[in-house]
């Protein structure tokens, strides 16, 4: 007689399968203890903060704690819209993104391309260090650079004013400080961006040079025609990421940057939230909100951005 998933006496399909994962994780146990820590971190930093997010639908009150304060449901996030100053720092936001992400994102993928011409590897690794170095420059770095090459008084002013030419007020300007923003993440980021698109050149298959070679292609052919075909997959991923990113825009430069003179135009979502959190009346709970919905627009531009490329004919961030 034929053993059934029931039958005592048969193989039970759930013990076996789970019997089967223990054995797979013992046998690669020293992979698993290798990303015990970094899972250990994810819990910690990633998932149990998580529980906070429960003070966007509270009226919160510190003597009672993040538990203990009343429940409000959606009354915060009704006060979040009525607020011209949210209305006008999210638009703000989305402008500010779209504008990096047309204008910026392609240079990563053009200093790739550009490096992996290069055939000397000792230029070609020194190009590589010169153009990675500035991502590790935090922005309080950066901005005072910036800040003491375009002052009143600056490095810019200076020569101008020897030259007899007016100065310029580049840190004062709102027409300015878009243009500014695009610059310096340029300059701080598209290095670090290219190391990706070369690790993605690198795993393209040489036969099909040497076969392009023997064909009579240009180097100029090959890269159209074999190098940006084979990096599309990885151009596709990277720029899903940066759609589900739109609402972020970056606090750290614009705080570090930004000055009383531009306010107007350097207000965003995160600068927005910091000032409603510290420097007014503090109010968790309405951050919160401001916060939450924030990340719930990022990841439904995220899920749009990976139907629209599989929609396409590319490959998504999910299967």
């Amino acid at each position: 007689m034929k053993a059934t998933a029931l039958d005592p006496d048969g193989p039970v399909k759930g013990h076996s399968k789970f019997g089967s994962l223990l054995t797979q994780i013992w046998k690669n146990r020293m992979v698993y203890t290798l990303l015990l820590p970094g899972l250990i971190w994810l819990l910690l930093f990633a998932y149990l903060p998580m529980g906070g997010l429960s003070l966007a639908f509270k009226d919160y009150k510190a003597n009672l704690g993040i538990w203990g304060s009343p429940w409000v449901g959606f009354e915060n996030f009704k006060y979040v819209f009525r607020d011209p100053a949210f209305i006008d720092a999210l638009w703000r936001t989305l402008y500010i993104n779209i504008i990096k992400l047309v204008i910026q994102f392609p240079f990563p993928i053009l200093l790739a391309l550009m490096l992996n011409e290069l055939r000397m590897r000792r230029t070609k690794k020194l190009f590589q260090t010169v153009f990675t170095f500035p991502h590790f420059l935090s922005w309080i770095i950066v901005s005072g650079v910036v800040i003491n090459v375009l002052a009143y008084d600056g490095l810019v002013n200076s020569a101008l004013a020897l030259l007899g030419l007016p100065t310029i007020n580049f840190l004062g300007s709102e027409e300015m400080f878009v243009p500014m923003l695009l610059l310096t993440d340029i300059w701080k980021s598209t290095g670090w961006g290219a190391i990706i698109y070369l690790a993605a050149i690198s795993g393209i298959d040489q036969d099909q040079y040497e076969s392009a070679q023997i064909d009579g292609a240009s180097r100029m052919q090959q890269m159209f025609r074999i190098t940006l075909p084979n990096i599309l997959p990885t151009v596709t991923i990277m720029f899903i990421l940066s759609v589900g990113g739109l609402m972020s825009s970056g606090f750290d430069q614009i705080f570090n940057l930004a000055n009383a003179a531009t306010k107007n135009v350097s207000e965003v979502l995160d600068v927005y939230i910091y000032r409603i959190t510290f420097q007014s009346s503090t109010d968790f709970s309405f951050s919160t909100a401001v916060s939450l919905f924030r990340s719930l627009i990022n990841m439904i531009l995220l899920l749009l951005a990976d139907r629209v490329a599989k929609m396409l004919g590319g490959d998504g961030l999910f299967r």
